[in-house]
């Protein structure tokens, strides 16, 4: 297997490595068991602190089951009556409708989750996931969109946010990103500071990604501008284009 060239990636300096999540229908070779219970949101974390591991069914200790298709569905969960007692949500009914969103692997279709961070990727992720600063956001998410113009959207709940940084872009090929301090699971571990942003990006858009932050520009020059500097140069851009209009 080759892997890609994700050295580009090293111009943002992260904080927090990135992280490559593969899943797995079989027990990989090569990549050492996780040796405790926790959920997949500390994993995640795990993964980005120190070496590759893989986690089993035994391994997860939260609802992360669930979209992962580990288990079968708890009616009791699902029937909203915990985020109503906590008071989540105002009743059962408004908790029960998340499940029809959120999307969940087909049940054991995946037996195995493997995490690394990117330098020390050794396999082909499944998804490739970011914890940007805003101001890295919004290169990554400008790459994301740099050659197809296609919007930007996030798509969360208070709840089960794994749902959204896990299975939705797997399943769907749709990236998408969560802010640190909105889902309670991260948040009640205080895994990370607020404001950050979790960006989750799938195997298919991947390349895109990399090759559109080589070409494009990071910084842009109407961001080192001052007002008077931005209006002229707009000026002279927006007149530009008039003329090779007029002149077609």
């Amino acid at each position: 297997m080759t892997l890609r060239n994700y050295s580009i990636l090293g111009k943002f300096n992260f904080e927090y490595s990135p992280v490559a999540v593969k899943f797995l229908l079989n027990k990989p070779e090569g990549i050492q068991p996780y040796r405790s219970s926790a959920p997949i949101c500390r994993m995640f974390k795990e993964a980005q602190e120190g070496s590759p591991f893989c986690a089993g069914r035994e391994n997860f200790a939260c609802v992360d089951t669930l979209i992962l298709g580990l288990e079968d569905p708890d009616p009791v969960i699902e029937s909203g009556q915990i985020g109503a007692k906590e008071r989540i949500y105002q009743e059962a009914r408004a908790n029960a409708r998340i499940y029809g969103y959120i999307q969940r692997i087909p049940k054991d279709t995946v037996r195995y989750v493997a995490f690394s961070s990117l330098d020390k990727l050794s396999f082909s992720p499944d998804l490739l996931i970011f914890t940007a600063t805003p101001s890295q956001a919004e290169i990554i998410l400008r790459a994301l969109s740099y050659s197809t113009g296609k919007p930007i959207t996030s798509k969360c709940t208070p709840v089960l946010v794994c749902g959204w940084i896990f299975s939705y872009p797997y399943l769907t090929g749709e990236m998408n990103y969560v802010v640190t301090g909105i889902g309670y699971g991260m948040k009640n571990q205080k895994l990370f500071p607020e404001g950050l942003l979790l960006i989750s990006v799938p195997f298919d858009l991947i390349p895109m990604l990399l090759e559109n932050l080589q070409e494009m520009e990071w910084v842009l020059p109407i961001t080192r501008m001052s007002n008077e500097e931005r209006s002229e140069y707009s000026v002279k851009v927006m007149t530009g284009i008039r003329q090779e209009y007029e002149n077609g």
